[in-house]
């Protein structure tokens, strides 16, 4: 028995060390006070001399870092070298892009949650407000949406020359070129707007301002290009388009066709080193109307005219006057009947000289890096507030009607079922205006968002869908009659749009929220691979050995935080703020804990079949990306200073999270190839079963209420939903 007692206190100390993640020799001072005062405590049993062997061995492998080298680190490195699938440049130039944020701690499994209270609340500033109440309220006062798409097919002349005079196309140009100089909280807020009244007009002014030339020539310009296209771009004397996907590669845009091969033609009347250039694109928007084409293609120096030893440079970036010899803009394209511009553009050994390039000639190669990064801050704004302009004209639109609309003698909304679906818009909706809110603000932070925007693109496309669907079905026969007065038709039409493009969602959710996530939040992941591929073996051992240990060390805490955290029902975990939400904290530490540990189980057991079992790797996408998302509702809440109306907001957005990270883990460990490991780590996460429920029928009451009445909430989280005057 005393031998158990002995055992267990050892067991606690360990876990104690774990649970705090103490540094190694802390961790190790204290387990050895812990066994000296047991040695005089109690008469020792086998519990004791058990604890102090092992103890031994440990000390033995840490205190002596050679002996640890060449019994174990360096068999694994070699291993390691033999299992890894060889890392292309392009790989590590995507795994590399970006930067990880908020994402990174709620991966890790112990999140600094007073690191996220203490971002500054993204805010607009005095003169961004007033475009967003001026200029954009003046654009969507001229914006029909009928006659745009049903008649038109293109914006009026007046709404296209409004759009240049007033600088929409410049919003992210610096004002030295010319342009607003926007945040990008400015930029996602006037997106939104314009959004509610016409997709088909957000769209035109969002790609100028999203992934293309201007967000390219900004960081990877030439002081020349600069100078010369930025001022024109902010003026709307250019019209450009960024020309990236082909009919053979549209996700997967690495596997692009298009080559440029570089050799000597004539430019201006006179011989000078350039490229020639074939290319075949679709889907690219503004093409038909483009001046600039931006161009993304391989590049190949067979002669080695740039003085380098290699003849695959891969991905280059270039941009091109559409009036340029051989440039083509073919076919328009009406996506999903939209009335945007976009068409496809071709050509044919089309010479350009090497000043063409984005960045010189000193960037040649490195579009792929350039690409990835323009697309995270993409992502991170454009189509999340595409997203969320449905949420705010749903949410507004739809709370006014089930009041009007009666039946029975009795208002819609009064109805439980139709309750049911209003409070599916209300809760998302508020969810989506945190999450823009909170990942436009990371960018302004100076944040290259890989992953969060990723989860942003995905989930807020993705609710945009479901708020629509519910939306459409409360409104019924009135929004499936096409006409002037349909304030809905056109927004579900188009949702598959914003689904689709700049990575289709499937793409999105069961490779790159969590299989780049993995690696690039993995405090050691990224680094043990790099250390593998490493030439001088000394080095790359010496590298791995470091690594290694404290990756060993960094399991065994979130084995033992997660099962504390399981145990105790999270109770013993930090709560940053005192009040009722405090709870909803230590809730998303337990399932980052979760997250963490079976993320490390998954890699180590899966290797790289994870990525191929997608499935799994999509289910653990959920876990992370409904953890953002919870964190976002609350940051929202609080820096808007705790409203005591959005108290049931916040609490059916912290059930619904929890309860479908809850799903996807069971779904994961029900799926997981090994049965007995699924249902150890099932054990560990959720000891007394499932722990978390839907939202109740009661909260959800609480959240349609205010969506058919006039009150503050409902018009802040509505507040950039354009209303007008009629």
């Amino acid at each position: 028995m005393i031998g158990l007692i002995e055992l267990v206190i050892m067991l606690l100390v360990v876990g104690f060390c774990a649970y705090q993640r103490l540094a190694m020799k802390n961790a190790m001072l204290v387990n050895g006070v812990a066994l000296v005062v047991l040695l005089f405590s109690l008469d020792n049993s086998w519990g004791f001399f058990l604890s102090l062997i092992i103890y031994g061995i440990v000390s033995l492998f840490y205190y002596l870092p050679d002996l640890r080298v060449d019994w174990i680190s360096r068999k694994l490195y070699r291993f390691m070298q033999k299992v890894l699938p060889p890392m292309t440049e392009t790989e590590k130039t995507a795994l590399e892009a970006g930067d990880v944020w908020w994402e990174a701690e709620l991966f890790r499994g112990k999140p600094n949650w007073q690191t996220l209270l203490n971002y500054k609340k993204p805010e607009l500033t005095e003169e961004e407000q007033s475009f967003v109440d001026n200029e954009t309220e003046e654009l969507c006062s001229m914006l029909d949406d009928w006659d745009i798409v049903h008649k038109r097919k293109d914006l009026p002349p007046e709404v296209w020359q409004f759009i240049k005079d007033k600088g929409f196309l410049g919003m992210i140009i610096p004002k030295k070129y010319g342009g607003k100089g926007f945040s990008a909280l400015a930029h996602s807020t006037v997106v939104t707007k314009i959004a509610t009244r016409s997709g088909s007009a957000a769209v035109t002014v969002m790609v100028p301002n999203s992934l293309g030339p201007g967000e390219l020539l900004l960081h990877y310009g030439t002081q020349e290009q600069k100078d010369h296209y930025l001022p024109r771009l902010a003026e709307g004397k250019e019209i450009p388009c960024f020309a990236l996907t082909s009919p053979v590669a549209g996700s997967d845009a690495g596997a692009i066709p298009d080559k440029g091969i570089v050799c000597k033609g004539e430019f201006n009347g006179e011989e000078t080193l350039g490229i020639k250039v074939t290319w075949n694109k679709r889907y690219i928007t503004l093409a038909p109307v483009a001046t600039i084409v931006g161009l993304a293609f391989k590049l190949y120096d067979p002669d080695g005219l740039l003085g380098n030893d290699k003849e695959d440079y891969g991905i280059t970036c270039a941009l091109i006057p559409a009036d340029h010899p051989g440039v083509e803009i073919g076919r328009r394209h009406l996506p999903m009947n939209q009335a945007f511009m976009n068409g496809t553009t071709t050509g044919k050994d089309v010479f350009i000289p090497m000043s063409m390039l984005i960045g010189g000639e000193d960037y040649a190669g490195q579009g792929w890096r350039m690409l990835m990064e323009s697309l995270a801050a993409g992502r991170s704004i454009s189509l999340p507030a595409m997203g969320t302009a449905v949420a705010k004209l749903s949410y507004r639109m739809t709370g006014a009607y089930a009041l009007v609309r009666e039946q029975f003698k009795l208002p819609i909304g009064r109805f439980e079922g139709v309750e049911e679906a209003m409070a599916q818009i209300a809760g998302l909706a508020y969810r989506t205006e945190a999450s823009r809110v909170m990942t436009a603000g990371a960018v302004d932070l100076g944040v290259k968002p890989s992953v969060v925007s990723a989860i942003a693109k995905y989930h807020m496309t993705e609710m945009g869908r479901d708020i629509m669907n519910h939306s459409m079905d409360v409104h019924a026969g009135r929004a499936i009659i096409m006409g002037e007065r349909n304030y809905l038709a056109n927004g579900y039409m188009s949702q598959p749009i914003g689904i689709t493009v700049e990575g289709a969602n499937i793409l999105t959710r069961n490779l790159m929220i969590f299989g780049q996530g993995a690696i690039r939040c993995h405090p050691y992941v990224l680094r043990e691979m790099l250390a593998a591929q490493l030439d001088d073996e000394e080095e790359g051992v010496k590298r791995f050995d470091s690594l290694l240990f404290r990756h060993i060390g960094y399991g065994v805490s979130n084995f033992f935080r997660t099962l504390g955290l399981g145990v105790t029902a999270a109770k013993i975990a930090e709560r940053p703020v005192a009040g009722e939400t405090g709870r909803y904290y230590q809730q998303l530490t337990r399932m980052s804990s979760v997250l963490a540990l079976t993320s490390d189980v998954a890699m180590g057991m899966l290797g790289g079949d994870l990525k191929r079992k997608e499935r799994l790797s999509a289910r653990l996408a959920d876990v992370l990306s409904h953890l953002y998302l919870c964190s976002t509702v609350l940051k929202y809440y609080e820096d808007h200073e705790r409203p005591l109306a959005d108290l049931p907001y916040v609490r059916w957005n912290m059930e619904y999270g929890l309860h479908k990270i809850q799903e996807a883990l069971y779904d994961f460990y029900e799926n997981f190839p090994n049965k007995v490991v699924g249902k150890g780590l099932r054990m560990i996460a959720f000891p007394y079963g499932k722990s978390y429920s839907r939202p109740g029928d009661k909260l959800e009451r609480e959240l349609v209420l205010p969506m058919m009445k006039d009150c503050e909430i409902r018009d802040r989280i509505t507040q950039y939903a354009y209303v007008g005057k009629g």
